[in-house]
C-alpha cells in the first residue's frame, strides 16, 4: 500500500521539477545573465587571464628567462612553468623567489603561492 504512494509522489515532485524547468526557460532573461553565461561557457574570461598573466610572467621572469619559457595553468596556489632546457631551469632556481614575489605584485587575484618548473615544449 506505501508503495504506490512513494511512486506517485516521486513521479509528482519529478513532474513539478520539469515544469518548472520549462517556466523558467520561457520566461525572458537578463542580458547580463545571458552574457555571463556565454562568456563562462565558452572560456572567454580565462582567455582574458591567461593574456595578463603572460604579460605579468614576461615582466617577472626578465626578458632572457621569458623568452626560454612560458606559463602554464595555476593549480592550487602553484604556477606552472615550461622551461626550454634543465640549464634555465637551474638558472630560475637562482631567480625563483625575485620571480614569485613580482608575479604576485602584479597578478594578486591569480594567488600564486610558488612556481613548479618542467621541462617541455615552449612554443
Amino acid at each position: 500500500m506505501n508503495q504506490p504512494i512513494a511512486e506517485t509522489t516521486a513521479d509528482f515532485t519529478a513532474r513539478r521539477q520539469r515544469e518548472s524547468r520549462r517556466q523558467y526557460a520561457r520566461r525572458p532573461k537578463k542580458i547580463a545573465d545571458v552574457v555571463a553565461q556565454l562568456v563562462t561557457k565558452r572560456g572567454y574570461g580565462r582567455i582574458d587571464a591567461d593574456e595578463e598573466l603572460a604579460a605579468a610572467w614576461r615582466t617577472a621572469a626578465g626578458e632572457q628567462l621569458a623568452a626560454a619559457s612560458r606559463p602554464g595553468k595555476v593549480r592550487r596556489g602553484l604556477l606552472e612553468v615550461w622551461v626550454a632546457n634543465s640549464t634555465i631551469l637551474q638558472e630560475f632556481t637562482f631567480h625563483k623567489q625575485r620571480v614569485l614575489t613580482e608575479l604576485t605584485r602584479l597578478v594578486p587575484d591569480a594567488n600564486i603561492r610558488g612556481l613548479k618548473l618542467r621541462v617541455g615544449q615552449i612554443s
